[in-house]
């Protein structure tokens, strides 16, 4: 077990990317933090866990909200005694929209969610991580929108591209502390993010010419992201800090 003892929180962990990752933690050893708004979908993703002999907690949370995120890692260290593991993954996307056109409030949710969060999330781990003077790991999710970015997603890719500064960034900062910072760069998976990323248009045709742009002939899947952030966790990937992994069959090639 490559996680053996370890504790993670994975955040987003409900659903797509975040409940193929939080499974796959959990039976490789880690006691997990299933997070995640959807407080009826994580109670969900921890009895299919726990069903299956690993050890996981459910915690409804707002990754915007600066107390509820305290909350979340404070919640960890209480039931597991620690925390090894933040895994940032909760985002939301959109619809298709020229930045012109983007609502100022839609312009707001958008980076309070996915860029916000990831500030807060280090805010109030890495001092956990300090205090306990052993290695710590933070992994955010960022996406190939950052870097082969999509027409009428703008305002998205604005997002996800401050996460590449924020995870190199930081991981200088905290690389004297033994705090590895790393990012995952999935592109678009079979998830309910998908369906705001294909617009109003048919769906069939829409999917097809997504595909189309991805080498290998597919989109992401849980797994593959599960895979990715299981090697980046682990103790396998002890010199590895500051990279962007891409996971998503040669887009950004």
């Amino acid at each position: 077990m490559r996680l053996k003892n370890k504790v993670a929180i994975v955040t987003g962990g409900a659903s797509g990317f975040g409940e193929g990752i939080v499974k796959r933690f959990a039976k490789e050893g880690a006691q997990v933090i299933v997070a995640d708004i959807n407080l009826e979908g994580a109670e969900k993703v921890t009895m299919e866990i726990n069903d299956n002999g690993g050890n996981a907690i459910a915690f409804g949370v707002d990754v915007s909200d600066s107390k509820q995120t305290k909350n979340m890692i404070d919640r960890s260290c209480e039931a597991f005694g620690k925390l090894d593991i933040l895994v940032q993954n909760a985002a939301i996307g959109m619809r298709p929209t020229p930045l012109v056109e983007t609502s100022e409030e839609e312009f707001d949710t958008l980076f309070n969610i996915n860029v916000k969060s990831v500030y807060l999330g280090a805010v109030h781990s890495v001092p956990i991580f300090r205090k306990q003077r052993s290695p710590g790991v933070i992994i955010n999710t960022v996406s190939t929108a950052a870097i082969r970015p999509r027409p009428g997603l703008t305002a998205y890719n604005a997002t996800k591209g401050s996460l590449v500064t924020m995870t190199k960034g930081l991981s200088l900062e905290l690389a004297p502390d033994n705090i590895r910072v790393n990012g995952l760069c999935p592109v678009a998976g079979d998830t309910a993010m998908l369906d705001g990323f294909l617009g109003d248009g048919p769906k069939d045709e829409s999917y097809s010419k997504f595909v189309s742009t991805v080498p290998l002939g597919r989109l992401c899947k849980p797994r593959d992201m599960a895979n990715a952030a299981l090697y980046l966790a682990s103790d396998e990937a002890d010199f590895i800090t500051g990279v962007l992994l891409e996971v998503d069959g040669g887009r950004c090639v």
